[in-house]
Parts: C-alpha cells; structure tokens; sequence
C-alpha cells in the first residue's frame, strides 16, 4: 500500500479533481495514455519552459524551481483550479521535508498567457498534511468513491471505467 512519502502531484490532483479517479489510480488503473486531453498537456508541458530543469523528488517532479525558491509549474488548462493549487502547496510541502524553503508556487497557464502566485503559508502546510492525509484515507477504502456526475467527467480518461455499464 502507499505511504505518505509515495504521495506525488498527480495524487493531490486526482484527489480534488474525482475521489473515484484517484482510487482507480492508486490500484494501477492508468488508462492517461489513451486521452487526448492528457497528450495535449504533455505537449504544452513540453514545448513551453523549455530552458528549465525539472526537479525530481521520487514520487513528485516538478516542473522548476527558481533561484528565489518559487516552484512553477506549467498547466494545459486555460484557468486556474483548486487542484493545480493543491499540488503546487504539495510540492512545496515536498520541498520543505527536505530542507528546501520553497516560498510558493508559480502556476503558469500558457494558453492564456496568465500566471497564479500561491505563498507557502502555514496556512498552506496544514492544508498540504490534511490532503496526503485524505489520500491515504482513499487509499484504504475497500471499495470505489462513486462516481461524479457526467458532466464533470469531461475529457477524463478513466470515462469508459466509470460509464460503461
């Protein structure tokens, strides 16, 4: 089973995207490669912010720090969510464990030319704890979250899991 050192970004996302989705996630159902969606955000990903290194903390990568201790993190999505927030506090937190004062997050949406500044407060630390802790608590159900409403599965992956009867 997973423990909190194994939590990365992609779990806080799912977390507060669909409880469903992260749970299917956290079993190995992993059908993101088949989305289009999700290839339109690695593409974004990778052709914006190309001089920056990723930084790499085993079960979360971020997209790059800066010398001032601002994580950025780059968004196919057009608009700020509670989720890219999220995982941004998330990363910070990361960064914090391992002695790295990370200031904040930098979210940074190229399609609409838009970026989001989010301060680690410890407001934010408390908040980063309690959703590793809620991931956990997804983690040990016996059984699936239900399901969203189908109108906020748009462009998920894990659609034809959840809707094929």
């Amino acid at each position: 089973m997973i423990d909190a050192e194994d939590i990365g970004g992609v779990h806080i996302k799912y977390l507060y995207h669909c409880r469903r989705q992260l749970w299917l996630y956290l079993r190995g159902i992993r059908p993101e490669h088949l989305s289009s969606t999700v290839q339109l955000g690695e593409a974004v990903h990778d052709t914006s912010y190309t001089r920056n290194t990723p930084v790499d903390l085993g079960a979360a990568q971020l997209d790059f720090i800066d010398g001032a201790h601002w994580v950025h993190e780059v968004k196919s999505s057009s608009r700020p969510s509670s989720a890219d927030q999220a995982q941004g506090r998330h990363y910070c937190h990361r960064l914090h464990r391992v002695g790295i004062e990370a200031q904040g997050a930098v979210l940074h949406y190229p399609k609409t030319r838009r970026t989001h500044r989010f301060p680690y407060t410890l407001e934010a630390a408390a908040q980063a704890e309690a959703d590793i802790a809620q991931v956990l608590a997804v983690a040990a159900l016996p059984g699936s979250p239900e399901r969203l409403a189908r109108s906020a599965c748009r462009g998920c992956s894990f659609t034809d899991y959840c809707w094929t009867e």
